[in-house]
């Protein structure tokens, strides 16, 4: 291939005429830290940049001035950084630094090319890593110096401004999630106006599937309506059933384990097919349609899910406590108030460990829960249905703004790299940039 030729197809897109395309190894200096990650102190006083998507601190700094960060391994290898003042540096992170351009000119072409430049350019096994080639031989347009400073100035008005929009969507997202814990915390002291005082209590309508007596007053954790009665979990709940997928009537099982729970939308979305010979151990649960099941371990996470299917193949892993489907609660109730935060708070009381802290079974059939009447149950049930689908809406729009902006940004640096902001001044700038 002749020289002609090879340059041609370097080139990603046409420039300005007063561009060109260069590789960033002839633009920057480029170095690793010296540290390993225990160099870390959290008290420090300077930015400690590792190879995670944020500085800790350090007690000592190695660098000073402006430089763009990249982490040399690991799963945020394509993230780039932008830091200007004293700080320090680990093993295999790069610090960029250049005298002959801006800096942070560098910086935002990175955002929007160094992640894709990596995807296939990476190397190991365990751990993923890249080389100094690949940081040397990524090709960015360079404009001259002065406009450089003027493209770097416009972007940043732009993304102030989309940032500001952000800003806004963000304190959205705060509210609906605010709201979503005042309707589940009105909804079970019987504050959502479906109660009925006429209606028996449960005891009246259920009291042979209840098996212990009802809870002092004193010990009650809030005050609830006269018809509603305070229970145990252990009242009422049915024992779990054990599961040995070798003994399934099939070749392959669906497991159920925390991995597969959306604790978002707080379903089962990704159970796991696996042969029952290489069934895990952890795989005992028994799970049918109408249960409810809750992880155990970690339960600041929330993992909570209904089980809707009927699949006989579905078997839970033991890190969950199955509720089964019971002559006294309503499955949609439990589930509802499984996620309030005062059940949350009351889990990661009990919970012991350190690396993951767990709940036993037996503290969690402690837990206390407010039983209204059984058709106040359904409408309670009903009407959270109704108020959080409206939420889920309104976040779900949140979320797609959130995926504008990020296309807005992204379409400002495609905009900006291409000399189409209206930043140049060819008749002051002529020649080439270097």
């Amino acid at each position: 291939m002749n020289e002609i030729q090879k340059s041609i197809e370097e080139r990603l897109y046409e420039l300005p005429e007063n561009w060109e395309w260069v590789r960033l190894g002839s633009l920057v200096n480029i170095k690793t830290g010296k540290k390993d990650s225990n160099h870390g102190n959290r008290e420090g006083a300077y930015p400690f940049f590792t190879c995670a998507a944020a500085p800790i601190r350090s007690d000592t700094y190695s660098f000073e001035g402006e430089a763009v960060l990249l982490p040399g391994n690991g799963a945020n290898v394509g993230l780039a950084l932008y830091y200007n003042g004293k700080f320090e540096a680990y093993q295999r992170t790069y610090v960029l630094t250049s005298e002959k351009i801006s800096i942070k000119y560098v910086y935002y072409h990175l955002l929007l090319g160094w992640e894709r430049h990596n995807r296939n350019k990476q190397f190991g096994s365990a751990t993923n890593y890249i080389k100094l080639a690949n940081i040397k031989d990524y090709r960015l347009p360079l404009a001259p110096l002065d406009e450089q400073r003027r493209i770097v100035e416009k972007i940043e008005r732009l993304f102030a401004k989309v940032e500001k929009a952000a800003h806004v969507v963000e304190e959205v997202k705060e509210s609906v999630e605010l709201r979503r814990a005042a309707i589940l915390y009105r909804a079970f002291r019987g504050e959502l106006g479906t109660n009925l005082p006429e209606e028996r209590n449960i005891l009246e309508t259920a009291g042979q599937w209840i098996r212990t007596k009802l809870i002092a007053e004193n010990m009650q954790p809030y005050r609830i309506p006269k018809n509603w009665v305070w229970l145990c979990l252990k009242d009422f709940l049915p024992p779990m059933v054990s599961c040995d997928p070798s003994k399934l009537d099939c070749k392959e099982f669906l497991y159920v384990d925390i991995d597969s729970i959306d604790n978002r939308q707080f379903t089962i979305k990704r159970p796991k097919m696996i042969n029952v010979s290489e069934a895990p151990s952890r795989a005992r649960r028994a799970i049918c349609k109408g249960d409810v099941i809750i992880s155990m371990v970690r339960p600041y996470l929330m993992n909570v899910a209904k089980v809707l299917s009927d699949d006989p193949a579905l078997v839970a892993s033991t890190a969950f406590y199955v509720c089964r489907k019971n002559e006294v609660v309503n499955t949609d109730y439990l589930y509802y108030y499984l996620l309030t935060p005062f059940v949350t708070n009351e889990l990661n009381i009990r919970a012991k460990g350190h690396n993951a802290p767990s709940v036993r079974n037996k503290e969690f059939l402690e837990l206390k829960i407010p039983v209204p009447p059984a058709e106040e149950q359904g409408r309670i049930a009903k009407k959270i249905a109704k108020l959080l689908d409206a939420l889920n809406e309104e976040m779900h729009i949140t979320t797609e703004v959130e995926e504008r902006l990020s296309l807005v940004k992204q379409g400002i640096l495609n905009k900006a790299f291409r000399g189409a902001l209206g930043t140049g001044e060819p008749e002051k700038e002529g020649g080439k940039a270097r």
